[in-house]
């Protein structure tokens, strides 16, 4: 099966790479794609709009079977701004899955610069005096101590949506 994969990141590539490929014969082609949403998602909605549209592109681009597209973004509860994460897997013949991953409360004095407008990938890249966190470890990995990653993460997001469609193969 030749798979896209809608995003260049590291953190992406390779948890969709590790995970896919334990359950589906599979040659990876990586689209740098837009999201079409902003590029600070604010909400779940947004985010999995843009892990769908990440998906959906790669799709009409590359010409594959499917597609995957994984988008990070922040979202508000109850005042507080946590971290959110989707996947999406797009079929050549319309199908969607997508599913949401871990949530992790985000410290304020980062809350408040995503809130005044900032990315929070060089919001990350900042606070840790680090670069490219966003490629590696992420806000989940500083934030629980290195327990989980980025790629961990988003590892656990493509195993939902994997497990959807093998799943929906099953019964059809």
């Amino acid at each position: 099966m030749r798979i896209a994969i809608g995003s260049k990141n590291k953190a992406k590539t390779e948890a969709v790479i590790s995970v896919v490929q334990q359950f589906i014969d599979a040659e990876f082609e990586l689209r740098a794609v837009p999201s079409g949403v902003s590029d600070q998602p604010l909400s779940d909605k947004e985010t999995r709009t843009g892990a769908i549209n990440r998906a959906l592109n790669a799709i009409k681009e590359s010409g594959a079977d499917a597609a995957f597209g994984l988008e990070g973004g922040v979202s508000e509860i109850d005042g507080e701004l946590f971290v959110c994460n989707w996947g999406a897997m797009a079929l050549a013949n319309g199908e969607i899955y997508t599913a949401a991953g871990a949530q992790i409360l985000l410290p304020e004095e980062v809350a408040a610069e995503v809130r005044n407008g900032r990315e929070l990938g060089p919001v990350m890249d900042d606070y840790t005096n680090r670069k490219d966190i966003r490629s590696h470890d992420g806000a989940v990995g500083v934030f629980t101590n290195g327990l989980i990653n980025r790629k961990t993460m988003f590892e656990h997001v493509i195993l939902l949506v994997v497990g959807q469609y093998l799943y929906s193969k099953r019964t059809n």
